[in-house]
């Protein structure tokens, strides 16, 4: 499959998915527009990471969860969400709690599962205890009943992105020893929507996960687990690089002095990949880039690059402008730079651009000694534009302009599932104990929102989502939990009544806790 993406790219597959491909691009002439305002407005100055995640010039936010009306299952506020009658649809859904499981059958093998939710005061940078969050220590005991030691590849889920990494990586011990597992990330685990709904449908807004049935129609086919053990895409197919350096503009007259390349390409025999781009063009066949020329104000790549997959360009031309507007009339002079072309391939190019996006803005979440590493994230770089942009052959709108700023921002913001992988021995008529311990955000309406649930936390659990292990027992425990009040729950906690313990029922796939912090 990975392959015949890439056939499409260089326009060797069925021509009539390619062209129903670009009738979505033809249409698209949004970074034009987003740039002028952004231009206009002074918007210009600034722009960092922020900006990239949340669709760049095309004006659109990064995230598409549903109002605490629907909680994305048509359900009121209140009422419920995911299939169950109690609980609150809250508008940032933080995933559930995922159970252990192994990559093998683990046959001769049985589990005793219990979580405990600590909501302890936490200590926080602005110096106010408070309690936000929970930390959660998720433990199994795991039994050998049969005569031969049993070694599994054991497997710990938790929802996540590359950009919180740090502060929620679960710390894994077997049998209180501390161990390092080896970190998996699975691919973006939401979807897109519209961004002005069904009447005009588009795949321009992310769709984050919104329950906890989402998480199990994502996870329990076992497809995504696969992906995310899977290789990352290969793209060592042929790519020219047209880079853009040494730049001038008459600055002191225009701040927003823009560079544009016009050029004319055959849709169906090139593809174009920009890096360091704020504004795109496309009607038919013609095809024009632009840039705010650098002024060492804005924050912003220095490097510059068009990325020419197919056939090469056969000519280009470079005009200057008073703004990213790019308007007949508004053209100046006095804008110029150079530019190197040379042939490679996009695995290369690609590498190239990871790492100028990195040094601008990933240095906090991406390290040579991890959790997210340079070639995790390359690699998940690879892995967004072979399912969702242009390598896919049918792209989402969010990533149909080849801007790959976008796809490195919001490799490292979206929402995954991610997994440590450690071996587990457990002895011939012996029991191992397996302890995950990590902070766990909250589910939660936004301060802003005017909802009635400001304040209130949500925490899901799943018992058996995902996992192969065989279940004997499962418990769940409350502690430290003097300072909050429970709002709504199906697991039967009493506090008044001193039930902080609970056992759970095997047969029922979800639990779910909600609690305020007394005083608010």
């Amino acid at each position: 499959m990975r392959a015949e993406r890439l056939f499409r790219v260089l326009g060797l597959a069925d021509a009539a998915l390619v062209e129903e491909a670009l009738e979505v691009r033809r249409r698209r002439t949004a970074w034009k527009r987003w740039g002028a305002l952004a231009a206009c407005l002074g918007l210009v100055a600034g722009l960092g990471f922020g900006w990239l995640v949340s669709g760049g010039f095309r004006g659109y936010g990064m995230s598409g969860a549903t109002s605490g009306g629907s909680g994305g299952d048509g359900v009121a506020p209140g009422n419920g969400y995911g299939g169950v009658e109690e609980g609150t649809a809250f508008l940032s859904y933080a995933g559930p709690v995922l159970p252990l499981t192994a990559v093998e059958d683990p046959a001769g093998l049985t589990a005793e599962r219990e979580v405990f939710w600590d909501f302890a005061l936490g200590a926080y940078s602005d110096g106010e205890p408070r309690q936000w969050g929970a930390e959660v220590t998720d433990l199994y005991i795991l039994r050998n009943e049969t005569e031969k030691d049993v070694t599994v590849t054991a497997l710990y889920p938790f929802a996540g992105s590359f950009s919180e990494l740090r502060e929620r990586l679960p710390a894994v011990a077997v049998d209180g020893e501390s161990l390092e597992p080896t970190l998996f990330a699975g691919p973006y685990s939401g979807g897109f929507q519209s961004t002005f709904g069904a009447e005009t449908p588009d795949t321009m807004n992310l769709e984050t996960l919104n329950s906890w049935t989402e998480y199990k129609a994502l996870l329990e086919s076992g497809a995504y687990l696969e992906q995310a053990l899977g290789a990352y895409p290969a793209l060592d197919v042929p790519a020219i690089v047209y880079e853009f350096s040494d730049f001038e503009a008459p600055h002191e007259a225009w701040q927003a002095a823009t560079q544009a390349v016009s050029f004319d390409i055959s849709p169906e025999r090139t593809t174009v990949f920009t890096y360091g781009f704020n504004g795109m063009e496309s009607d038919g066949s013609f095809r024009r880039y632009s840039y705010f020329v650098p002024n060492g104000m804005r924050n912003e790549a220095k490097v510059k690059l068009l990325i020419v997959l197919g056939e090469d360009l056969e000519n280009y031309t470079l005009q200057g402008y008073q703004d990213g507007g790019c308007e007949e009339g508004e053209e100046i002079g006095g804008v110029s730079c150079s530019v190197t072309r040379r042939e490679t391939t996009l695995e290369e190019a690609l590498e190239l651009v990871c790492r100028d996006f990195l040094a601008w803005h990933g240095e906090d979440w991406v390290f040579e000694e991890g959790p997210v590493t340079f070639p995790m994230y390359r690699g998940a770089v690879a892995e967004l534009l072979v399912q969702y942009g242009l390598l896919s052959g049918a792209p989402v709108d969010r990533y149909s302009d080849g801007r790959l700023d976008d796809i490195l921002g919001e490799t490292l913001s979206h929402d995954r599932v991610l997994y440590f992988r450690f071996p587990v021995t457990v002895p011939a008529g012996g029991s191992v104990k397996v302890e995950c311990a990590f902070w766990k955000a909250p589910s939660y309406d936004f301060g802003c929102s005017g909802s009635e649930q400001v304040g209130l936390q949500g925490y899901d659990l799943t018992t058996r989502l995902g996992s192969s292990l065989i279940f004997t027992r499962q418990r769940a425990t409350l502690v430290n939990a003097e300072g909050v009040e429970i709002t709504g729950q199906n697991y039967g906690f009493d506090l008044e009544g001193g039930i902080s313990s609970v056992e759970l029922d095997l047969e029922q796939e979800h639990y779910y806790l909600e609690i305020r912090p007394r005083g608010r």
